[in-house]
């Protein structure tokens, strides 16, 4: 799986002009399945997100997590991370989960930051969206589960 990691002040999800997920101090994740990722890969990266330290303690340094401070979560999902841009200047998104797989992938990944105690708030699978967030730093940390080659 791969996931975009945004440290904000507040973010909001609309679909058709409709607020359907909105937080306050928290993390924006784009989401994204890939061809190949399997149940095993979920609970693992929500964790690592979960407990990713980037949020300043006391003395200003990145020592705190999403757990740490209460924070929220928006959840949404985004197959162009699975673009693949090395040849030519259209996307190819053929590395992506297939959206069944995809969709059960992203809601699994959902209820793991939810076991974990973690606010969630979600976005619309497939849905055409407009995301409105305040990236606070701006901190923006790419994961990719998957093994380097």
């Amino acid at each position: 799986m791969r996931a975009l990691i945004q440290r904000v002040s507040s973010a909001e999800v609309r679909v058709a002009d409709t607020c359907i997920g909105a937080i306050g101090p928290g993390l924006v994740i784009l989401v994204c399945a890939m061809a190949g990722d399997s149940d095993s890969t979920v609970a693992p990266l929500a964790a690592k997100i979960a407990k990713l330290k980037i949020f300043s303690d006391e003395a200003g340094k990145m020592n705190r997590s999403v757990l740490d401070t209460g924070g929220a979560v928006l959840v949404v999902s985004q197959f162009t991370l699975a673009a693949d841009i090395r040849s030519g200047n259209r996307p190819g998104f053929s590395h992506a989960a297939a959206p069944a797989d995809g969709k059960r992938l992203y809601e699994a990944f959902v209820h793991a930051l939810s076991d974990l105690s973690v606010p969630v708030e979600t976005g619309e699978f497939g849905a055409d969206m407009a995301v409105h967030l305040i990236n606070d730093g701006p901190v923006t940390i790419w994961m990719d589960t998957a093994k380097p080659a």
